[in-house]
C-alpha cells in the first residue's frame, strides 16, 4: 500500500487548503481512511475519518470547519480545512485501515500545512 498526500501550505489565519491522498496497491474500496497530524512537539492525533460506506467521524476540533470525503473510482481521499487557525498547524498524514491490525496501519509521507496568524 502506497499512500502519497499533497495539498499543504502556507495559509493565513481564516484559510482553505485541500489536502488529497492518492492511493495505490490497495482495494481502496474497501477500507476507511483516515486523516491524522502531528504538530511539533505533540503526538499524533486523527482529525478526520472515513468508512467505506462513507460515513465520516471528525475530531471535535475541527468539526463544521473541515469535511473529509473520498473517490473510490479515482482511489483518493480528501481533506477539505475551512476556517484554518494557527492550531491545525501541523504535518498532516492520510491512513488506511488495515482489518489484520485492526488499526491505521499505512501510512502517508505527509504534507505540512502551516496557518499564520
Amino acid at each position: 500500500v502506497q499512500l502519497q498526500a499533497s495539498g499543504g501550505g502556507l495559509v493565513q489565519t481564516g484559510g482553505s487548503l485541500r489536502l488529497s491522498c492518492a492511493a495505490s496497491g490497495t482495494i481502496f474500496t474497501i477500507y476507511p481512511m483516515g486523516w491524522y497530524r502531528q504538530a511539533p512537539g505533540k503526538q499524533r492525533e486523527m482529525v478526520a475519518t472515513i468508512t467505506s460506506g462513507n460515513t465520516p467521524n471528525y475530531a471535535d476540533s475541527v468539526k463544521g470547519r473541515f469535511t473529509i470525503s473520498r473517490d473510490n473510482a479515482k482511489k483518493r481521499v480528501y481533506l477539505q480545512m475551512n476556517s484554518l487557525k494557527p492550531e491545525d498547524t501541523a504535518v498532516y498524514y492520510c491512513s488506511q485501515w488495515s482489518t489484520t491490525n485492526s488499526q491505521y496501519h499505512y501510512w502517508g509521507q505527509g504534507t505540512q500545512v502551516t496557518v499564520s496568524s
